[in-house]
């Protein structure tokens, strides 16, 4: 029995006892009209006014579409009404009327479980209130969400739910961003029945990166939906039933997705969360700094966090267009790797091999000298894989005015050609990959490449059921795939039609070819290219509606140097330097470099190529810099600066341009905007952030190639997922698991 419901019982005789017992009765007169004998007629004829409510605005800003308009369907949410698409839930519904339903098990990605019942509603004419989640919404219908009947079973469902919640709050890392914190405040009750013992359940193991405490689960189910459809991994699942249920591995084994730790953003409680982040800090100690992902050419959208001068952890940004709501595991849990073997200071190599620390104008002086020493040929200047587009503009244009053309980018390999943008970007666009209803994988491993276009590839598989071929080494996919073979034999029958896979090739209404960045590497580019182009031409991948040709790349700076022309012209450029100056670059050979070049290093991170360096000069790292960025779509993003620098680093562009003014040739900008001047003269598209400029020509304008195909079988690009450039190399998280996950 309610507390109101007391009060008013206790009142009730009381103002009996109170009233007078000499009531004067008064006499009123009664006038009938004529409108008040016949209603129907009275409505007619003064009809009643329409309530003036006020405009609603839809839970987080949402935009509704409608694929057709004439299957619009209206229904009345607490008396407003609203029209929404055919086919939506009441909980779609209400949010729309900007109601917010609360859930527990419900998520947009994922299916529909219905099994928290938190998010009851009642609608008329049911007897019951019902799941609003798995409820679709009928046309007329009117649901109410805030009734004493909807409130009631709220209260009921959350008491259930903290029954055997344990309260670990204040040892607990989603405090303060929890939901079942913020929803039992809202929706719960102010007290519970419950007095036996709670329930506890052993902690699994799922690897180095999620932290479980299962005693803390409300079966609500997401991490299982998510691990079978989007992670595509069959790793969890729930076992037993009633008290005893509780969510497993079934066997004892580690979670091995590449998305694993987007768990951690889906559960509601605290039973997954952060490893490396257990015990850190807590959410309202951090500041959020919106920014991008540059650890492989996707461009994920992330919110950095961070206390002081130290990155505390990384979360997904969302971002429809390029990763949704969800990051790769590398690009979550690599920050360590900026703390760990950073430069902080300009160093040169004395004469027992030995590295001491320099002030910033006796290292450019040093670099001035020598620069002048060596024949402007023998000038060569490389751009690492995690490069900014202003600062390879700046050393492009520095080793151009020294005379040299020797100046490239890290995955940009010789003779690549970048004259039309169709040859290097993915045409589909990432989001446009949901329209294809066939894929033909070419010498790429999006698993490993690009984890958030593998994982827009796999939703596709499982919308449209859209066939995926593959040619290529053997690989290990998270949807069915058909292996074609292994080498341009395949791709060669394919192009003259006599392959099997022609047939459905040609069948396919809207065909994608995604070609993977490791073929330029190889001699015989052209000659591939050239096949798989026409392949595009004979199939109708190529239309004025479709452009299904698409190559992915592998870096977050290769998409921009080639743009801005940073391509190796000469084959024994590296070997006949004298001057070799790396921008970051830590893949490049370095046994090709000669014993007595001189060998300058600016970079973030004590690398492999800082061994062979004669000069350090410390860089700044993604997070405390802006820079500009073109994913693989050829969309162009910025980074923003999250944390301090370390020591005495300065941004890349800076250095370089400090370097061209010692050494007689200045270059004329002196700020980032003067510097984004001279890129809008040379790749106007780079400038126009959060844009993506669809290219312009197609194969038609390319002439065939000459050479010959060779037999060589394509080979896999990426070797340890965990570990592809400097900064994850550094991180004692993607260490754990190299050595854990990726043993055999």
């Amino acid at each position: 029995m309610g507390l109101g419901s007391l009060v008013s019982r206790a009142i009730r005789p009381a103002s009996r006892l109170l009233r007078p017992h000499n009531t004067t009765f008064l006499l009123r007169t009664i006038v009938s009209k004529p409108e008040l004998q016949s209603p129907e007629a009275a409505a007619v004829s003064q009809p009643q006014p329409q309530p003036n409510l006020p405009p609603r605005t839809p839970v987080g800003g949402a935009r509704v579409h409608f694929s057709n308009p004439d299957e619009a369907i209206e229904v009345f949410v607490d008396g407003f009404p609203v029209k929404i698409p055919k086919g939506f839930t009441v909980l779609q519904a209400c949010e729309v009327a900007g109601v917010d339903i609360p859930r527990f098990c419900y998520h947009s990605r994922l299916s529909i479980a219905g099994n928290c019942r938190m998010c009851l509603v009642e609608v008329e004419k049911s007897p019951k209130p019902v799941a609003s989640c798995a409820m679709p919404a009928l046309p007329g219908m009117k649901i109410k969400t805030d009734t004493p009947i909807a409130k009631k079973a709220r209260e009921g469902v959350m008491e259930f739910l903290l029954m055997n919640h344990p309260l670990d709050c204040p040892i607990c890392d989603q405090g303060g961003e929890c939901d079942l914190q913020d929803q039992s405040m809202a929706f719960g009750s102010d007290r519970g029945r419950f007095t036996d013992m709670k329930r506890s359940v052993v902690d699994k193991n799922l690897g180095p990166l999620v932290k479980i405490v299962m005693t803390r689960c409300i079966q609500c189910t997401r991490c299982v939906r998510f691990a079978s459809e989007v992670a595509g991994v069959q790793d969890l699942g729930m076992l037993g039933r009633g008290s005893g249920e509780e969510i497993g591995t079934y066997v004892e084994k580690l979670m091995t997705s590449e998305l694993s730790g987007n768990v951690i953003d889906i559960c509601p409680v605290g039973a997954l969360t952060s490893k490396p982040f257990a015990f850190k800090a807590r959410n309202w100690e951090l500041k959020g700094t919106e920014t991008i992902d540059v650890t492989d050419a996707v461009g994920s959208n992330i919110r950095v966090d961070s206390r002081g001068p130290e990155v505390m952890r990384i979360i997904p940004r969302l971002n429809e267009d390029i990763n949704e709501e969800w990051i790769s595991d590398k690009t979550r849990f690599s920050y360590d790797g900026l703390k760990r073997q950073r430069l902080s200071d300009p160093m040169i190599r004395d004469a027992d091999g030995r590295f001491k620390a320099v002030s910033w104008r006796d290292a450019l002086a040093v670099v001035g000298d020598i620069v002048h020493q060596v024949k402007p040929e023998e000038i060569v200047g490389i751009a690492g894989q995690l490069s900014d587009a202003e600062s390879m503009m700046v050393l492009k244009d520095f080793v151009n005015r020294m005379g040299s053309d020797n100046v490239w980018c890290e995955g940009t390999a010789l003779g690549i050609d970048a004259d039309l943008r169709y040859r290097y970007l993915m045409n589909t666009s990432i989001a446009g990959l949901e329209n294809a209803d066939l894929f033909l994988l070419i010498g790429t491993q999006p698993r490993v490449e690009a984890a958030m276009v593998n994982a827009r590839i796999r939703k596709t598989v499982r919308a449209s059921n859209a066939k995926v071929a593959y040619i290529g080494p053997p690989s290990d996919f998270n949807y069915d795939c058909k292996h074609l073979g292994t080498g341009p034999d395949t791709l060669k029958e394919i192009a003259q039609g006599s392959h099997p896979f022609c047939s459905a090739l040609k069948n396919a209404k809207n065909p994608a070819i995604i070609v993977g960045a490791g073929l330029f590497d190889r001699t015989d580019k052209d000659a591939i290219l050239s096949a798989v182009e026409s392949i595009a031409q004979a199939n109708n991948v190529i239309r004025p509606d479709w452009n299904g040709l698409n190559f992915l790349l592998l870096y977050a700076a290769q998409a921009a140097s080639l743009d801005l022309g940073l391509i190796q012209r000469s084959p024994k450029a590296l070997e006949s330097a004298k001057f070799v100056y790396l921008m970051g670059s830590d893949d490049v050979d370095v046994d090709k470099i000669p014993k007595d070049a001189f060998v300058v290093y600016q970079g973030h991170h004590g690398d492999k190529a800082v061994y062979r360096a004669n000069l350090i000069l410390p860089a700044t790292a993604f997070t405390e810099k802006e820079g500009t960025y073109e994913n693989t779509e050829g969309l162009t993003q910025q980074t923003v600066p999250a944390v301090p620098t370390v020591g005495d680093a300065r941004d890349d562009w800076k250095i370089v341009r400090a370097l061209s003014e010692v050494s007689g040739v200045k270059l004329p900008y002196n700020s980032i905007e003067g510097v984004r001047s001279r890129i809008k003269t040379v790749a106007p598209n780079l400038v126009h952030t959060d844009e993506r400029e669809p290219v312009a020509f197609g194969p038609s304008l390319k002439p065939e190639s000459k050479e010959t195909i060779e037999t060589t079988p394509f080979k896999p690009v990426v070797e340890n997922f965990y570990m592809t450039n400097s900064i994850t190399r550094a991180s004692k998280i993607m260490a754990q698991c190299s050595a854990v996950l990726l043993k055999k």
